[in-house]
């Protein structure tokens, strides 16, 4: 996007390369927004709050007049399986601080959609991924969330500052009792790109490694299915129109 563009309506911060190819086919890229529609535009953050926060500052700068955030996040219920979708009521963070999401947004996405999408319940942003189901449960029990991503309490405050709608879309890829190794964990960018040197040396320490690529590959195929169907049915915009 260049310097004369301008957002019209809406910034959808995403974190992962995966994430942002459901949205469009044009390449995205890092800390770069990319024109989705006349009304519509992603910026690829990479993971974490802080990518995330500069990411929202610059859809607003480019006029963005409302922000999402889209992608996959871990579920803390076992009620949130893997390709569920979830569009929480608010975020948490960490420091106890909660953030809203628009709620008339929330309704529209939920008619354009025409399916039973769960819009009640928090979603949990921290700081480090959870990586182990006693992490997972232990988050659910503190806060009483029932997913959890890195990314989105950031978002949240950025469009509280300059009073701006914010939602949140998110489908479930790991479920509350799935483990991350965290060796393969290691193995890809701040974008959730392989790498391919770490990935190998982790899988040349640990041989029982390969028996996990099948299924975390299957759960992020499952997850972005359903993110896909998703900006068919919606548009790059959420249904937001306003």
């Amino acid at each position: 996007m260049s310097a004369t563009q301008a957002i019209r309506s809406i910034g959808v911060v995403v974190a992962l390369a995966s994430e942002a190819g459901t949205l469009t086919s044009r390449t995205a890229k890092p800390d770069q927004i990319t024109t989705l529609t006349d009304d519509a535009a992603l910026c690829l953050s990479g993971m974490g709050p802080i990518a995330a926060q500069h990411a929202a500052e610059m859809l607003i700068d480019a006029g963005a007049t409302a922000l999402a955030v889209f992608g996959v996040a871990g579920a803390l219920s076992k009620h949130l399986r893997n390709g569920a979708l979830f569009c929480p009521e608010c975020v948490l963070d960490e420091d106890g601080r909660t953030y809203y999401t628009d709620l008339e947004w929330r309704i529209r996405l939920q008619q354009r959609l025409a399916m039973s999408l769960p819009v009640d319940g928090a979603l949990l942003s921290v700081a480090s991924p959870l990586l182990t189901a006693a992490a997972k449960a232990g988050a659910h029990q503190r806060y009483e969330a029932l997913a959890v991503d890195m990314e989105s309490a950031a978002v949240a405050a950025v469009a509280e500052k300059h009073g701006l709608p914010f939602l949140v879309l998110r489908a479930i890829v790991d479920e509350c009792d799935d483990l991350i190794p965290e060796a393969l964990n290691g193995s890809v960018d701040a974008w959730g790109r392989p790498r391919p040197l770490k990935l190998m040396a982790a899988l040349c320490l640990h041989p029982s490694l390969w028996g996990e690529l099948p299924r975390l590959y299957s759960r992020m195929q499952r997850a972005t299915q359903a993110l896909r169907a998703v900006a068919t049915a919606t548009g790059p915009s959420l249904g937001w129109h306003r």
